[in-house]
Order: structure tokens, then sequence, then C-alpha cells
């Protein structure tokens, strides 16, 4: 029979507690007593049942993601990994998330992921992108077929037209969405277009919701080459996607008026500027008027003739000069005016009624009518064509989504 010493059974004791797969990944239901909490900020406390209690530590690094004060009696979830202690000879269950009993399986799924991938510096707001000001194409995460697609098409097409929307359909609910929408995102990426990318879904149930609280799409959306917003659900859901991603948005409708600009502000900064340039111009006019009077003033007390005509040549070539920056910046002004107002006549409804299109009007109310679904059958509307306007009957009305029925 071999003999051996305490500290080589202990840490035998260790091992063996250690490397078991289910001692290292546990939730433990019991009840607190003896808790205590050290001057560092860790806490300590046995989890006791009828017939069995553990000791527990939870350290100062996840204490500081508990939601609720634990006393003794609270009936708990824990998770954590039993360790051996060889300074005492006892094991011990290291907590990482402290729950109270009531709270659902879900909701303790979340936590404990959330906790995780905080600590390996997935949440990192230092490691956060900014949006790029005036994107040229926006990637978009979503179900073809859901409102949140036409959602954000309708809220740029208003805010932002001069962008492309590119679309990359994926299931955004049930078990196999995670691998949709993941697959959605490295197209997104492999396409090279998309200087952006909106991951997003209507609202849902906490079910709904879980393929956004999936590992494997927190770790898609950290490794996106691109900024990636995060719009899922209403305004007081959160998952793990939110926390993980660039920008986290309350909605889908409010993840498109944040990634691009208003057109409307940019044009009114455009007249700024112009108005900004003109001032400059005048300034710099005046400025130039004042020396030349200041000279005339000089060289009319001055009597040799040289010096007059010397005085009249410099001043020649200044006022020269000045003509010459006055001409040029005034016609870089012009090209410019030119350019914003060739933009915004390819903007205004006339130039698209010449193309062909007609505007509906309601005779009785003089509103124009802004798609299918507000017509009904022997309504007495307007047809109104760049060059005049045509009275018309409504016989029937077919919508994108009755067509689509069909």
């Amino acid at each position: 029979m071999r003999v051996i010493d305490v500290a080589e059974l202990t840490a035998y004791i260790k091992d063996l507690l250690e490397s078991d797969p289910i001692l290292s990944n546990v939730w433990v239901r019991g009840e607190i007593s003896n808790f205590s909490k050290s001057s560092a900020g860790h806490l300590y406390f046995t989890l006791k049942s009828e017939k069995a209690q553990l000791r527990c530590a939870l350290f100062r690094g996840n204490a500081r993601f508990l939601n609720f004060a634990p006393v003794n009696g609270d009936a708990v979830m824990a998770h954590g990994k039993v360790e051996f202690y060889i300074p005492s000879g006892q094991s011990q269950l290291i907590v990482d998330v402290l729950q109270p009993e009531g709270t659902g399986l879900l909701q303790l799924q979340f936590e404990e992921l959330r906790q995780r991938l905080e600590r390996e510096g997935l949440f990192d707001p230092a490691r956060k992108r900014s949006l790029p000001a005036y994107p040229r194409h926006i990637g978009v995460v979503t179900s073809a077929t859901g409102a949140v697609w036409h959602d954000i098409q309708n809220v740029l097409q208003r805010r932002y037209p001069l962008c492309e929307l590119i679309l990359a359909p994926a299931q955004v609910q049930g078990i196999d969405a995670p691998a949709s929408i993941i697959a959605a995102l490295n197209a997104l990426q492999e396409d090279g277009r998309a200087d952006v990318i909106i991951v997003g879904r209507g609202g849902g149930s906490a079910e709904d919701l879980a393929c956004f609280n999936a590992e494997s799409v927190a770790r898609a959306i950290f490794a996106a080459s691109v900024p990636v917003i995060s719009a899922v659900g209403h305004e007081t859901d959160f998952t793990i996607a939110d926390f993980v991603a660039d920008l986290r948005a309350p909605t889908p409708s409010a993840a498109a008026e944040i990634v691009a600009p208003d057109i409307r502000v940019m044009l009114r900064n455009i007249a700024e500027l112009h108005d900004r340039t003109y001032d400059a111009l005048m300034a710099t006019i005046q400025i130039a008027r004042g020396q030349v009077e200041r000279s005339t003033f000089r060289m009319s007390r001055v009597s040799p003739e040289s010096a007059i005509r010397y005085e009249r040549q410099r001043l020649d070539g200044v006022l020269d000069t000045i003509r010459r920056k006055i001409v040029t910046r005034v016609e870089a002004d012009r090209v410019r005016i030119a350019a914003t107002t060739r933009e915004l006549a390819l903007l205004h409804p006339q130039q698209i009624m010449e193309r062909g299109y007609a505007m509906v009007i309601d005779r009785a109310t003089g509103a124009r009518a802004h798609s299918a679904a507000a017509l009904y059958p022997t309504e007495e509307i307007l047809l109104r064509f760049h060059d005049g306007m045509a009275g018309a009957t409504v016989t029937g009305a077919e919508t994108r989504s009755t067509s689509q029925q069909r």
C-alpha cells in the first residue's frame, strides 16, 4: 500500500474536481446563509438545502454585475465552477452569475453570456467605430418580407436619396436564424460596397429575439469589417447584439434616421456656405477699395511725377489682381450654384412628371394621394401632368401587398 503526503492527495482531488466538465460549468439552486462581504468587495456565502451545503465565493469583478442585493435567506440560482481550495481542504463554487431563483432560464443565460463577453472586451467602448458621415452604400440585414425593410427604405428615400440600400435577406427568428444572420453579414462584406450595416428586426417576445442573443452572432458583428448598427425590437428591448454593435438604435426606423444625414439640412448648409463666401468676397473688395483710396490720397500729396506714375502702376497691378481673384471666385461660386441647382431640379416633381409620371390629387380635398391604399372606388380624382390636368374616377385599387398575395 502506497502512503502519500497530504499535499499530494489534495492536489489530486483538486485536479479531479476542476477537470470535470460538469463541475466547470454548473448551475446550482439553494438558499444563502453565512453571507459576508470583504473590504475588497468580494462576496462569500454558503448555499444550503435541507440536506447539504456548499461554500461559495463571488469575486468583485463579477459582483459588480449584480442587479439585486443578496442577503441571508434568499433563494437563488448561481452559475460557476467548482474548485478545491487546498489550504483549507474544502471545495467551493466560484460564482460568476447570481440571480434570484424566480429569474427565467433565458435571462440567466443572457446574463452569463453578457458578462463573459464583456470580460473578453467585446463591449469595450474604445473599439467601437464612428459611422461614416455620408455613406454611399448602406447594407441591411433583415427579413426581405418584413416591415423593417420597407420602413428603412421609406425613411432613407425621404431623408437621404443619394445613398443605395443593399439588402442581405436573413431569417430573424427561429433556430436557423443565427446562421442566416451570420451568412448575410458575410455576404455584405464579401460584396465590399457597404460603408455601414444595419442589423434589425421588429419587436417580439424574448424567444423571438433570442437569435440576437446568440454568441455566434455577437462574434460575427464584432468581427465585421465596417461599422454595424443594431436595431432589434422596440426601444425597451436589449440584446447581446446591441452591446457588441458599434451603435444601438432603439428601433429600425431610428437606425435609418441615424445612419445618414438629412438632405434638406445639407442643402441649407450649401446655401449658408455660398452666403459666407459672398460676404468674404465683398469684405475683401471693401478692404481693397479702402487701400486704393488711402494710396490715392497719399499720392495726391506727392509732387514728383515719377512717384505718382509708380504708385499708379502699382495700384493698377493690385486692382488687376483683385479683379482676377473676384472673377475667379465668382465663377467658381457660379459653377457650384449651377451644380446645386441641377441637383435640386432633378429632385423637383416637375422634372419627374416630364418623364411620364403623373400626380394623383383628390378632387374634393385637393390633397395628394401617396399610395393606392388611400384610394377608393368611385372617388373623383385629378391627374396632374407636367403640362396640365385631367379628371378621372377610381374604379379599383390594387396595392403591392395584395398583388404579392396573388
